[in-house]
């Protein structure tokens, strides 16, 4: 390994660098589209369960395929990757906040309405702070997921850490397949940890006691 970081090091920053960007962009948009529509479902009557449903069919669609069906839209590069792995963040957080929203005591929001509070300023300071703890266990989850698929945006010309992965797989070199994969996993456990710690920040006290 010592060999590889002194052949591979300026490479490794860039493809690390790379793979971060991708993965952030993605993961940012979900949240930007999955916790709004998440917390619009919970207000609907009707169609939350399609909705839902929806999000989980185009999980299963393989992340090959999806990349592949990409590139006629977007070309190639990291924004079709970008592209896919949105999609594939969107369930985990779409899902935690729904359940989150809907697992609020109706007499929190009861008590909302009671002092006055407008529609929106009951989500934002009554809801959303108890719903947190579920909401961040999504982003963690999704967060989680497309670090490790972002090593598929390698076949499409978006660089990342799956560069050294799948060249070592072309070329038999266990060195290179291993440069790639064990920052991955250590970017993972890195964010997981960190999220983690912006979940407590978020939590309310009387829910962590």
């Amino acid at each position: 390994m010592i060999h590889f970081f002194t052949t591979y090091g300026s490479q490794l920053i860039a493809k690390i660098g790379q793979h971060l960007y991708i993965s952030a962009i993605a993961l940012l948009l979900g949240i930007i589209v999955a916790v709004p529509l998440g917390i619009l479902l919970t207000r609907m009557k009707h169609g939350a369960n399609f909705v839902i449903t929806l999000a989980g069919v185009l999980q299963t669609i393989p992340a090959m395929a999806l990349l592949a069906i990409m590139i006629p839209i977007f070309g190639i590069g990291s924004t079709p990757a970008i592209v896919a792995l949105f999609i594939y963040s969107l369930l985990p957080i779409l899902r935690n906040t729904y359940l989150g929203m809907k697992g609020v005591s109706p007499a929190v929001q009861d008590a909302a309405k009671g002092m006055g509070m407008t529609w929106w300023q009951a989500i934002i300071q009554a809801d959303l702070p108890l719903a947190a703890p579920v909401i961040m266990a999504g982003i963690r989850l999704s967060a989680t997921y497309v670090i490790a698929w972002a090593t598929l945006a390698s076949y499409i010309g978006a660089g990342g850490l799956g560069d050294f992965i799948f060249n070592g797989l072309n070329l038999y070199r266990s060195d290179l397949i291993l440069g790639g994969s064990i920052p991955v996993i250590l970017l993972a456990l890195l964010v997981d940890y960190l999220l983690g710690k912006v979940e407590t920040r978020v939590t309310p006290r009387q829910i962590l006691r």
